[in-house]
This record gives structure tokens, C-alpha cells and sequence, in this order.
């Protein structure tokens, strides 16, 4: 009994096993998709290309994601694991094969962060505006590392915390977006609009042009998987909050963006036009006190995004840390808070470094870069993953045509996203974003091929877990 306890007290620590419910789980897929940035800032491109078919475009989405939802389920269900889509493809495909994967999304989740605290000093700026009270962009950056800091704090110390913490302020800012449409469509008297319901009228092609940014505003849905060590059953949480947060951030988006639309009489193009759209639709509905409170909201969601980005992306380096494909320091545990605290300060670490690197580009379009980029990594790995869910389901004996569907309707979605992000090729600085990309997965295949030269026996035992 002694050596037992012995042996105990001097384990290495763990995260916390079981502490998050599924509602916390789904907190933390939603704050990472923040949905109120959608209204405040993203859907500008949606409806500049879409027009009156902006609410099309994002059921198309939403669906499209609702399928790629589900095989991530199929294999969340079989691997509950920090590293999530690390394990789910190295299992599968080869620990190389895996660790690219995680290589994509740890670039996903960081520059997401960085995209989101981006967006903070313009929304603060935005808000601070109609009070007549300007800052200088000096001021407003110490004020965006400062918030980094508070996100990183709140990831270090406490996951079941961070996570209710992301769940109540995005339940908040959405709310606050609601009740401002709301009142707008009271205002408007109703809620039928024949020129968006006329199915006739929607340009089709603008629409698939728009998709690309529709799944965009999606991205990071699927991030509650990340924490599955952590939850209390996830064979059933990540599932329901993988699919979940997809499907409500989705009929949030259709019924926002339509709402949108309507409320600006049907001009689309005014929304697509508009570095602060909401605000541009409430001015217009004579309620020019909701811009500061929309702004407001829009700063509330950033936090829970960027503290969501943070924990997912310490959970993937904490993984591959314990695997050794990163220094061991990222497979460590706080004794105190049961969190991957070095990962976690790495994590902001590489982020702040991005965000004083992109500072000279201004904060609109460093949000711009960070975003497209981020982009890049999460489809990618939601292609790859579409082809493993199948894959995986017949190796264990569980497959189905179900499955093979599920996969082939996900990958050939994932699939147009990508063609239709480098064609046609983006315009500068933009441009520089692709080959960027594919430099930075050269860079992780090469490592993670000197790696195997190196250390073949580390990873013929990771390949060999990988397995179990």
C-alpha cells in the first residue's frame, strides 16, 4: 500500500480527466467559431459576393461542415485524445502523416488567436468612437497585448474555468446580436422578404464564390476534440459538440445574415461595402446607440475565441510534445492547475511574436492575413480528415456506405474551398499567403523526416501507440 502511494506522489502529472460536461464542450467550439464576429466583420465578403443570396451561401456551409462534423465524430468516438487530429490521421496514415497534421493545425489555431486580437483595437476603436474618445494605435496595440496576456492567463490556469468562461461571454455577445435584430426587423414590420425568397433571383455562381468565406466563418468548430482527455465522456461530447456548435452557428449565420440583408431594404452591397456592417444596418434603422454595444459584443467574443484558439492549440503541442515530435517541455502538466502550461505559454509566445511581426501591416489587414492563413490549415486538415473518418471505419470493422458518403459529400466540399482560395490566385500582399503555407508544411515534413532518420525507434513506438 505504501509503494503504491509512493508511486503515486511521484507520477507525473495529468490533465484533468472527466471535469468538462458537454455543454462546456460545445463552449469551446462555439467561442473558437466566435459568431459574433461574423456580423460584425466577416460577413462583409459574403454579401459583397453573394448578394441577396448571402443566407444560401451559408446553408451551404452549414451543411457542408454538419458533414465534415460527422466523420470527425466517427473518429472522435474511437481516438478521445488531446492531440485529436494528430492521433486520428497518424493512426491511420503514419505518424509523419498525423504530425503534419498537427503541424497545420497548431498554424490554424495560433494565427486565429492572432487574427482575433487583431480585431480588438479596431472594435475598441470602433466603440471608444461613439463616445468621441480616439486612442492612438500605440495605445490600442499595449492594449491587444494585454489582452493576449489575459487569455493566456486564463488558459494556464484553469481549462473547466477558461471553458465556461467561453461559453458564457460568446451565450452574451450573441445575445446582445439577437436582440439588436430584433428590434431592427420590428422596426422593418416584418419577416418575409420576397427578393431573397425568390430562389430565381439568386446568382448560383456568386454564391459558391462566397462559400469559400462562408466556411470561414465556421472554422475552429471542431477544436472541442482537442480537449477530449479532459471531458467527462467523450465518445458522447464530442460528437454532440463538434456537430452541435456547427449546426447552431450555422442557423445562426443563415438567420443573421438574412435579417442583414433585409434590414438594409436588400442592398446587399452596402453590407459588402462596410468595415462595420452591423453598425452600417442599425445606423440605417435609426438605433445609432447599438453600434457601441455591438462593438462591445464583438469585443467579449473576440476574448472567448482567442482563449478557446489558445486552449486548442496547447492541446495539440502537448500531445505531440508527449509523442517527442516537439521538445518534451510541451508533454508537461502544472501540478496545481492540470493544464499544459508550457504549451499554453508557448502557445501566446509564438503568438505575440506574429502579432508584432504583422503590426507594420496595420491591424485591418494583419486581420486579413492571419485569417486567410488560418483558413488554409483548418481545411486542409478538414479534407484530410473527411478521407480518414471512412478509412478508419472500415479498418475496425465498422464502416458503412453511410460512412464512404459522409466522407466523399465532406472532402469534395473541403475540396472546392481550397481550389477556390488560390484560384484565382489572390492579389498582394495576399498572394504571399499560399507559397507561405506550403513553405511552413515543407519545414514540419522535413523535421518530422529527420526526425524518423534520426530517432527510428521513437517512432516506430509512437506508430506502435498509435495503434492502440
Amino acid at each position: 500500500m505504501v509503494a503504491t502511494t509512493d508511486v503515486a506522489a511521484h507520477a507525473p502529472p495529468q490533465l484533468k480527466h472527466g471535469v468538462l460536461n458537454r455543454f462546456e464542450m460545445m463552449g469551446q467550439s462555439i467561442a473558437n467559431i466566435a459568431p459574433t464576429l461574423t456580423p460584425a466583420l466577416n460577413i462583409s465578403v459574403v454579401a459583397g459576393l453573394a448578394g441577396v443570396g448571402s443566407w444560401m451561401a451559408y446553408l451551404i456551409a452549414t451543411v457542408g461542415l454538419v458533414f465534415v462534423g460527422a466523420c470527425i465524430s466517427v473518429l472522435a468516438r474511437r481516438h478521445p485524445e488531446a492531440g485529436s487530429y494528430f492521433v486520428y490521421i497518424g493512426r491511420n496514415f503514419g505518424p509523419v502523416s498525423g504530425a503534419l497534421a498537427g503541424w497545420a493545425m497548431i498554424l490554424a489555431y495560433l494565427t486565429t488567436a492572432a487574427a482575433v486580437v487583431f480585431g480588438v483595437p479596431l472594435f475598441l476603436g470602433n466603440l471608444l468612437a461613439v463616445f468621441h474618445i480616439t486612442l492612438s494605435n500605440t495605445a490600442l496595440t499595449v492594449i491587444a497585448v494585454l489582452f493576449l496576456g489575459a487569455v493566456v492567463f486564463a488558459a494556464y490556469r484553469d481549462i473547466q474555468l477558461s471553458s465556461r468562461a467561453a461559453l458564457v461571454l460568446e451565450s452574451v455577445s450573441i445575445g446582445i446580436i439577437i436582440i439588436i435584430t430584433a428590434i431592427v426587423i420590428g422596426k422593418h414590420g416584418t419577416v418575409v422578404d420576397p427578393v431573397q425568397l425568390d430562389i430565381g433571383k439568386i446568382h448560383f455562381g456568386a454564391v459558391m464564390s462566397a462559400l469559400v468565406f462562408g466556411v470561414f466563418s465556421f472554422v475552429g468548430f471542431e477544436s472541442a476534440a482537442t480537449l477530449a482527455k479532459e471531458s467527462a465522456n467523450p465518445h458522447k461530447n464530442v460528437p454532440f459538440a463538434v456537430v452541435g456548435s456547427a449546426a447552431v452557428a450555422g442557423i445562426f449565420f443563415v438567420i443573421i445574415s438574412y435579417c442583414m440583408v433585409m434590414g438594409m431594404d436588400d442592398n446587399a452591397g452596402a453590407i459588402g461595402g462596410s468595415s462595420s456592417p452591423f453598425a452600417a444596418m442599425t445606423s440605417k434603422a435609426g438605433l445609432p446607440w447599438a453600434a457601441g454595444v455591438v462593438y462591445f459584443a464583438a469585443i467579449v467574443s473576440a476574448f472567448a475565441c482567442a482563449l478557446a484558439c489558445i486552449n486548442a492549440s496547447s492541446r495539440i503541442l502537448y500531445s505531440m510534445g508527449r509523442y517527442q515530435f516537439l521538445h518534451g517541455s510541451m508533454g508537461l502538466v502544472h501540478k496545481t492547475h492540470k493544464t499544459p502550461h508550457m504549451a499554453v505559454l508557448a502557445s501566446g509566445a509564438l503568438a505575440l511574436i506574429l502579432i508584432l511581426a504583422l503590426l507594420p501591416q496595420g491591424f485591418l489587414n494583419a486581420f486579413g492575413l492571419t485569417g486567410t492563413i488560418a483558413t488554409y490549415g483548418f481545411v486542409v486538415v478538414y479534407f484530410a480528415v473527411c478521407i480518414t473518418a471512412p478509412v478508419d471505419a472500415y479498418r475496425n470493422g465498422a464502416g458503412s456506405p453511410v460512412h464512404i458518403l459522409l466522407g466523399v459529400l465532406g472532402a469534395v466540399l473541403m475540396g472546392f474551398v481550397i481550389y477556390s482560395s488560390v484560384v484565382p490566385f489572390p492579389e498582394a500582399p495576399f498572394n504571399a499567403l499560399p507559397p507561405a503555407f506550403l513553405i511552413y508544411m515543407l519545414i514540419g515534413l522535413v523535421w518530422f523526416l529527420v526526425l524518423k532518420a534520426k530517432s527510428p525507434q521513437v517512432l516506430a513506438s509512437i506508430a506502435n501507440d498509435m495503434e492502440g
